[in-house]
């Protein structure tokens, strides 16, 4: 059976794109989409940020249609502020609205918002009933099992999110206090999803890194899909290779050099359109590291590819990795 948000209809299993703050942006949602995505969030947005019609917040409502079905995720503190960024939000045209209960950094959580909601409850039902009858889109929610070990909530929280209205929720396997730390735990997720009263699809989300890991927590865990984040950063083919598993029970053949170098510089071009030539090469930065991850003796490349701001510079470089290690690794 197709898992369903609303109208959407994302196949049997889908593997969604975790929202990641100054990561998913539309360059990285393009590589990843064509990876095999099966649906994405954009980035994180202050609904006070929408509301001042601050720059930053308003560019990351943009949109385009080869990245549909796209989510706009919103975070914030205040139920008015909610409401009213939910509809802004949704005049930039996604498929659906998110909203972010799990983010747990201190800037974020320290101040009412994300991970902080899951200390109360009842505000968190409130806003998120806010933010459903504020738009005529699905809502979907992402979350964390709780604040902390004492305060693991997430099974009453998916009932009562349920109840005003959401559509699918998404459960990251740690808790605030745990941050990244640790090992993710989905034998809670797991029991919600058995939950008899829980009819919304669950996903799950937190250390799927390998086609191994995500084939044996679909069997163990009984999700209707996974979210996939940090181990897409650099390397956009963990989708394809983990449906590749799903369907044959075998390893797909990872990507060649060639296919690495081409990926980045698909990457590095959405970047510099959508960014802009000056910003959009110097936020490309952070990504070079993952997409040539484990290549020998890369640090003077790497040196170089961060240094340089001549855009015809960088993609030579890049021509120059293709050359140089499609002849040490034939």
């Amino acid at each position: 059976m197709s898992v369903q948000i609303g109208n959407i209809d994302l196949g049997e299993f889908p593997l969604l794109l975790a929202p990641m703050e100054d990561v998913s942006d539309p360059p990285f949602r393009y590589v990843c989409k064509q990876n095999g995505a099966d649906m994405m969030y954009t980035e994180f947005i202050s609904s006070e940020g929408l509301i001042r019609d601050a720059a930053k917040s308003r560019k990351k409502l943009d949109i385009f249609d080869y990245e549909r079905p796209i989510g706009i995720q919103i975070f914030g503190s205040d139920i008015n502020s909610m409401r009213e960024a939910t509809e802004i939000s949704t005049q930039a045209g996604p498929d659906l609205m998110d909203i972010n209960y799990g983010c747990p950094v201190k800037n974020v959580a320290c101040r009412g918002a994300g991970a902080s909601l899951l200390q109360d409850i009842d505000k968190m039902v409130a806003m998120t009933k806010a933010v459903v009858e504020a738009t005529h889109l699905p809502v979907t929610v992402k979350t964390r099992l709780g604040w902390d070990d004492n305060t693991k909530n997430v099974y009453e929280v998916a009932e009562r999110l349920q109840d005003v209205g959401i559509k699918a929720l998404t459960i990251h396997g740690r808790t605030r206090a745990q941050m990244y730390k640790g090992v993710a735990d989905w034998s809670l997720i797991r029991d919600i999803k058995k939950n008899p009263r829980i009819k919304i699809p669950i996903f799950g989300n937190g250390d799927i890194d390998s086609p191994e890991k995500a084939a044996n927590w679909r069997l163990e865990y009984g999700v209707d899909g996974m979210m996939i984040g940090r181990a897409a950063i650099g390397y956009p083919w963990i989708f394809r290779e983990v449906k590749h598993f799903f369907e044959t029970g075998t390893h797909l053949e990872g990507p060649t050099i060639t296919e690495r170098v081409d990926v980045c510089k698909t990457h590095l071009q959405k970047s510099i359109e959508w960014k802009g030539p000056k910003t959009g090469v110097f936020e490309m930065r952070r990504h070079y590291s993952n997409y040539f991850k484990g290549l020998e003796n890369f640090k003077e490349f790497r040196t170089r590819l961060v240094s340089t701001e001549n855009i015809d510079e960088l993609f030579e470089i890049l021509e120059q990795i293709t050359n140089r290690y499609t002849h040490e690794l034939a």
